[in-house]
């Protein structure tokens, strides 16, 4: 055992004289709350001994770092080796625009790329399309056409650099322009790294994009995981996603639920495609959480995240390959912990979130800029978030030994409860036939819109604390500057896609979607059909107007 009985008497003894004292001060200075608990509303202890963790063992449940179970992180020596990346969100206008931004961010010491796409292109559709109207480059970047993709990476150094990309439903089409990119500029897919989100389940769970239906959206991120295996070995084809999920009013155990169990419906329909063994792709899989304002929440949610996955990866499917049951992840900050009331006080909400990012063993951060929640974010204050995480590497000192809060009664606990709250949700989803069932009963946004509800409930009465919200608040406004997009970029962007349809050789591009078309149909593999197209300056639309006439169009039950 972890402890010797010895010590878990002695515990006992001293907590029992404790609880004599605390019964005497209460009686003078009465707690300040009738319940403590988290911000997912676990119930917190007022000490934590080691009484609670009298069955855990640490060989077995803690170990070191580098080794199974991975609680404690997957590298041997931590961020003493190497420091998280750090990839900061951008995306705005016209890809010239981004371009100018991404520069901007590496020339200030970012390490990693991350794109944030427009809404128009997010959803599959052109920048001249009806859909689009109004929404060209207002959330992020606009991008129709290899052209377009082309002037994104200006200057970046494809082999050196790793892109993150936002992209879900077209995820297909947006990679497919990265590699057609990286050949124009004479870099071998096997030099690029980076990742595609390219997760669907958490798009019907919580962020509604939607394009096609839950089985054959699967089926295309399984293309993407076969083709990044055998061609793309330095890329993640999929980042399965719970940041949503949370941003959507989950809880901690949901996010962490929800997310593994996408993870393992992906892994399961890849081996029943029977195309790729699981060691041949399990080592490429990413994840991506965010990082919530509960400061040991969010560690104590991290830690029992890698643990659980080297249980499925090593129990359920029987990996070999150590890398194979590494959850390696990418965080952010939330974005829905931001007020607009007292903006500035966004900065340290953001500080708070990354330490925990930090001290959870995260791979690659953003950091949420401070006026994010009014528009996109200034050059100003991109530049202070990306500091944030500079200062947490290099002058605090929280990067210098590897997970400093392990062995502490009260963080163990936590990770040891938000585990076993886990487990259960994915044996509810196994019992329901699998996540896509669960997804078609409604079961996870059910759970989630309650937990969203329950929260709102608890902010209304103040029994939870927003600053500036409902406590602290002030009459005064702090007036930031806004970022806007002109009407003449979208103007501007239609010009340029109107120009390419008429100059390209359109019979070419036919012969091209219809190429995609019989993959679909028959089954087949579609990204070389999809890289042979944006080559041929077909547009994202092009291509995702095939899937969704192939595969059809998904509505939301919820809506109808």
């Amino acid at each position: 055992m972890y402890f010797s009985d010895e010590t878990l008497k002695a515990s006992r003894r001293l907590s029992e004289n404790w609880q004599a004292e605390v019964g005497e001060a209460l009686k003078t200075a009465p707690d300040r709350k009738s319940r403590f608990s988290t911000v997912s509303d676990l119930d917190i202890q007022r000490l934590y001994t080691p009484e609670d963790m009298k069955t855990t063992e640490f060989a077995r449940d803690i170990g070191a770092p580098g080794e199974f179970p991975y609680l404690r992180g997957n590298q041997a020596t931590g961020y003493r080796g190497r420091l998280w990346t750090f990839r900061m969100f951008s995306g705005m206008g016209t890809a010239q625009d981004t371009n100018t931004r991404w520069h901007m961010l590496l020339r200030q010491g970012q390490t990693g790329l991350s794109t944030a796409f427009d809404f128009p292109t997010l959803m599959g559709y052109d920048s001249d399309s009806p859909r689009a109207l109004g929404e060209v480059g207002k959330c992020g970047v606009a991008i129709d056409t290899l052209e377009d993709f082309l002037a994104l990476v200006d200057g970046i150094p494809l082999d050196q650099v790793t892109t993150s990309m936002t992209i879900n439903p077209p995820a297909t089409v947006l990679w497919a322009m990265y590699c057609a990119a990286a050949d124009v500029k004479g870099v071998p897919l096997e030099k690029i790294g980076g990742t595609i989100q390219n997760d669907m389940l958490k798009e019907f769970i919580a962020q509604k994009t939607f394009m096609c239906p839950p089985e054959p959206s699967v089926k295309l991120i399984s293309d993407t995981v076969e083709f990044g295996a055998k061609y793309v070995p330095r890329w993640n084809p999929i980042s399965i996603s719970g940041y949503h999920i949370r941003e959507a009013g989950a809880t901690a155990v949901q996010e962490l639920a929800f997310t593994l169990r996408d993870g393992i419906e992906y892994v399961e329909d890849v081996l029943r495609r029977k195309r790729l063994d699981v060691d041949d792709f399990a080592p490429r899989l990413s994840f991506f959480f965010n990082a919530h304002i509960d400061f040991f929440e969010e560690i104590a949610k991290m830690r029992a995240a890698r643990r659980m996955w080297a249980k499925i990866m090593r129990d359920r499917f029987g990996a070999k390959n150590p890398r194979s049951l590494w959850l390696r992840f990418h965080t952010q900050t939330a974005g829905c912990s931001l007020t607009a009331q007292q903006p500035y006080n966004n900065v340290v909400r953001t500080a708070v979130e990354a330490l925990a990012a930090v001290l959870g063993g995260t791979q690659s951060l953003h950091t949420n800029s401070l006026d994010e929640v009014l528009c996109l974010p200034s050059d100003h204050a991109v530049e202070v978030a990306l500091r944030t995480q500079q200062i947490l590497a290099e002058e605090t000192g929280v990067a210098n030994t590897i997970d400093p809060l392990a062995g502490s009664y009260f963080v163990e606990t936590l990770t040891n409860e938000i585990e076993a709250q886990a487990w259960d949700y994915i044996e509810k989803i196994d019992a329901m036939g699998g996540m896509v069932a669960a997804i078609e009963k409604g079961f996870p946004q059910l759970e989630i819109a309650d937990a969203a509800y329950k929260f709102q409930r608890q902010i209304d009465a103040a029994e939870k604390v927003m600053v500036g919200v409902n406590k602290y608040v002030t009459d005064h406004q702090q007036i930031l500057p806004l970022v806007e997009i002109d009407e003449s970029v979208g103007e501007e962007q239609i010009r340029r896609l109107k120009d390419i349809r008429r100059r390209r050789d359109n019979r070419a591009v036919a012969q091209s979607l219809a190429d995609i078309r019989a993959a679909c149909r028959n089954g087949n593999n579609v990204m070389p059909f999809c890289i042979a197209a944006v080559k041929n300056l077909a547009t994202e639309q092009e291509i995702c107007d095939v899937y969704r006439d192939v595969y059809g169009e998904y509505r939301d039950p919820g809506l109808f």
